[in-house]
């Protein structure tokens, strides 16, 4: 993944995103948050949302950040083509993703349409010298309103083409379902936070148990 970068190093601003998924391209598409209800929450409802979700995954600095949000303002009209652009990729990447996990083919013009957003990202990357060894950077342009939708296609691309794929998993939460990346050692995780989804079912055994319980006391 080019260009991750220590973002507690850079961090100006407290965390928006809740980045549990384990994977960039995973956290991203779970930012339309309960996406099964019969109203999902759009986490991303400007360009600035885009950026900080940038900032806080680690695929943008502080000061790329902030450059964008400024240019966000400056231009407008670019600025929400490029978030047009950042949530068709989401949801195609969501289709690809959610077939594989129930272990189906991916549509296929989902597919075309998320090799179309790689091929655009592999345009803009390029090889530099960095301590000894090369890296992949994004190339410098004044208005890269893009350039986190670069970065989360080339991830999407990298787990899709890596032995990781079989270890994507979506939260057993029947209200949640965020998608994640199971790195658990035997690789049987089945929420996408224990602190959160997982502690609640935890809380809902126990008070069906606690019920049950009651129920044979006192009969």
């Amino acid at each position: 993944m080019p260009d991750l970068i220590d973002s507690k190093k850079t961090r100006r601003r407290l965390p928006r995103f809740e980045l549990v998924a384990g994977d960039v391209c995973l956290d991203f598409i779970n930012t339309l948050d309960d996406r099964f209800r019969d109203e999902p929450k759009e986490l991303l409802k400007s360009y600035v949302d885009l950026a900080r979700f940038g900032e806080d995954s680690g695929i943008l600095t502080a000061g790329q950040t902030d450059h964008l949000f400024q240019q966000s303002y400056v231009q407008p009209r670019e600025a929400q083509h490029a978030l047009a652009a950042a949530i068709q990729l989401r949801e195609v990447m969501y289709e690809v993703f959610w077939a594989l996990v129930h272990r189906k083919p991916a549509p296929p013009a989902t597919l075309f349409t998320l090799n179309e957003y790689i091929q655009d990202a592999a345009q803009h990357f390029k090889l530099a010298p960095a301590k000894g060894h090369f890296e992949w950077r994004y190339e410098d342009a004044p208005n890269d309103f893009l350039r986190p939708v670069w970065a989360i296609a080339r991830a999407a691309a990298d787990l899709l083409a890596s032995e990781n794929v079989a270890y994507v998993r979506a939260c057993s939460s029947e209200t949640c379902q965020w998608l994640f990346l199971d790195s658990s050692k035997n690789h049987r995780r089945r929420w996408c936070d224990m602190k959160l989804c997982g502690n609640r079912a935890k809380f809902r055994r126990f008070y069906k148990k606690q019920k049950r319980a009651s129920g044979a006391q006192a009969k």
